[in-house]
């Protein structure tokens, strides 16, 4: 398969056409289809290609004429037995002395005896060929657009009956050449069958009519693939289209356009890009931010994005944006060992019927690939590597830079990148990542440890030990209290089970841990005078208070002992107990606003 392609319209000498004619090729019946319905001249013919001549032929000769060469985007081959598939040739570029145009040399599977025949079926793709007449329109007008062609298959071979079908747009035709009487019905143009044509015939086909079908070519595209070997493939299309159809001429009234239905019916208000069915994080934007007006919708076998600029688009006028989503690795990427294959679409489809005038391709593999080759399935032009720097990189990423001209539909095909990878590399970014973190902790270890001041101030130093004290004492006098309260509970539970043992034990306990409390604080106390502090005093205090806080504590339990063994009646008990925790709830009080003090 190969792009460029053309047709000229030239005499052939009489000498020439016997020479080429020596190896004993004719086609006996040819058979032409013309697509014009689109933006493209899509030209197909199916030739049964007869051996007269006394040896076997191992390939035969295509050729394009001269005019159209320039405009060929694609070109294959193939041909068909009586019940196999189609088998695809191998077409390779060639020369003929003496004759304009384009030519291809086609290998056969296998040699072609005498007297023999076969079938092939060629197929080409022109771009750019359809020419808008006039080439300016206003927004009310239809486009009418003018082929030029030829009325015969340009071949080397001698031709003895041939037949052409030419499909159109619309039924509106302008003019259209009329050799042999040809036949119109509805979209379609029927010539011939012309007789005995000798090689390289040419007629001038030229064919005006209407079509107002989008005219949208991708001035350039660029299409960068990242490939991760943590599972993901990032892909981002940055595109520059233009509509090549006629131009707009006078104002654009949005008005009009909204509300006759054929008001700029040339003009281009949407289209759909279709995407991997596995494609996600899909999103679409331009220079302004995301186009909102995009809608995406997922199918079993694809993703489609129906692609909406912000303005329709007339001929002249062009738009830029930018379409990207990820992908999971594992669907195009295969390893054997170190050994790895990504296999990928060197172009998507973009839109039905894509004509892209410049293609760049950017792959960015990961960090550490080397013995890098790829296989394409056409021929491509490769620039310079480059390297691509990214988070946690070092020495950065190969970029393989891939570029052509004039691709179509056809090109839609797979491209194979091989390349080795040592999988120990994988662990260079998490370390990368954890070294960091150490750096910065242990840099944070060592900064709060230092001290950075010129001078020492003592008497920080002083505040900061009396603060720590005053927290110590504060946590010792709440602990204390709170041997008060559980005392309580003892109590509570002595009068209703009159457990003398229980009894007696919370009160050693309470002797004994208010012994251990209470010196703890005379200690603080004590550092606290000697670093001299007021608070020292305001610490005795509690300790006072603390003394009076016991003793009605231990009343408390002595009067309920005197309860239980009815010494007391209840009604002088509980006059009793009300008077003692009027006082004890008095001390507590005076406690705390001692210990907000400190």
């Amino acid at each position: 398969m190969w792009g460029a392609g053309a047709v000229s319209f030239v005499l052939v000498s009489c000498f020439f056409c016997a020479s080429v004619s020596a190896d004993g090729l004719v086609n006996e019946d040819v058979k032409r289809a013309l697509d014009l319905s689109t933006h493209l001249a899509k030209i197909t013919a199916e030739i049964q290609l007869a051996n007269h001549g006394g040896s076997r032929v191992n390939s035969f000769t295509l050729a394009l004429e001269a005019e159209l060469a320039p405009h060929l985007a694609f070109i294959g081959a193939s041909v068909k037995g009586e019940e196999e598939e189609d088998e695809s040739l191998e077409l390779k570029e060639t020369t003929i002395h003496g004759q304009s145009g384009k030519f291809f040399e086609a290998q056969l599977p296998s040699s072609l005896a005498p007297g023999a025949k076969l079938r092939v079926k060629v197929e080409t793709v022109f771009s750019h060929v359809l020419k808008p007449f006039p080439t300016h329109i206003t927004q009310a007008e239809r486009q009418l657009v003018v082929f030029q062609g030829n009325h015969y298959l340009y071949s080397p071979y001698p031709t003895r009956s041939q037949t052409t079908r030419v499909r159109l747009a619309s039924k509106t035709v302008e003019s259209y050449t009329k050799l042999g009487n040809p036949a119109k019905s509805e979209e379609a143009i029927e010539y011939g069958p012309f007789k005995d044509v000798p090689p390289f015939s040419q007629d001038v086909m030229k064919i005006h009519y209407e079509n107002n079908t989008p005219f949208l070519t991708i001035s350039s595209i660029t299409r960068t693939i990242e490939v991760s070997h943590w599972g993901n493939i990032a892909v981002e299309e940055t595109i520059d289209l233009r509509h090549t159809g006629a131009y707009l001429k006078g104002p654009f009234s949005r008005y009009d356009y909204q509300r006759q239905s054929d008001s700029g019916i040339s003009s281009v208000k949407s289209f759909k890009t279709i995407l991997p069915a596995s494609a996600q994080d899909v999103y679409y934007r331009d220079e302004i931010g995301n186009i909102s007006t995009s809608h995406l919708q997922v199918l079993d076998d694809s993703v489609e994005v129906e692609i909406r600029p912000r303005f329709p688009l007339f001929g002249g006028w062009k738009t830029h944006y930018i379409i990207g989503y990820n992908l999971p690795s594992y669907e195009y990427l295969y390893n054997l060992g170190d050994q790895y294959a990504l296999k990928m679409r060197l172009v998507d489809h973009v839109y039905d019927d894509q004509v892209i005038d410049e293609l760049t391709v950017k792959l960015i593999l990961p960090e550490g690939a080397k013995n890098i080759h790829m296989d394409t399935p056409y021929p491509i032009a490769r620039s310079q590597d480059e390297l691509h720097y990214t988070y946690l990189d070092t020495f950065g990423r190969p970029v393989l830079v891939a570029t052509k001209s004039n691709l179509v539909e056809q090109h839609i095909q797979d491209v194979v990148v091989h390349y080795t990878f040592n999988k120990i590399l994988m662990l260079q970014e998490p370390l990368l990542v954890v070294g960091a973190f150490y750096i910065l902790f242990f840099t944070v270890i060592i900064y709060v440890r230092l001290d950075f001041s010129i001078t020492k101030d003592p008497a920080a130093e002083v505040r900061m030990k009396v603060a720590s004290i005053t927290e110590q004492v504060l946590t010792l006098v709440n602990k204390r209290l709170g041997l008060y309260r559980h005392m309580d509970e003892v109590v509570n539970r002595y009068k209703q089970s009159r457990d003398t043992g229980s009894l007696n034990n919370g009160r050693k306990t309470l002797e004994a841990e208010h012994r251990t409390l209470t010196n703890d604080i005379n200690a603080l106390q004590t550092r606290l005078k000697a670093e001299g502090s007021d608070l020292a005093e305001k610490v005795g205090e509690i300790q006072k208070l603390d003394g009076h806080l016991k003793d009605l504590v231990c009343r408390s339990c002595q009067e309920a002992e005197r309860l239980v063994a009815g010494k007391v009646k209840k009604d002088a008990y509980i006059e009793s107990d009300k008077t003692l925790t009027g006082k004890r709830q008095e001390l507590v009080s005076r406690i705390d606003s001692l210990l907000d003090a400190l």
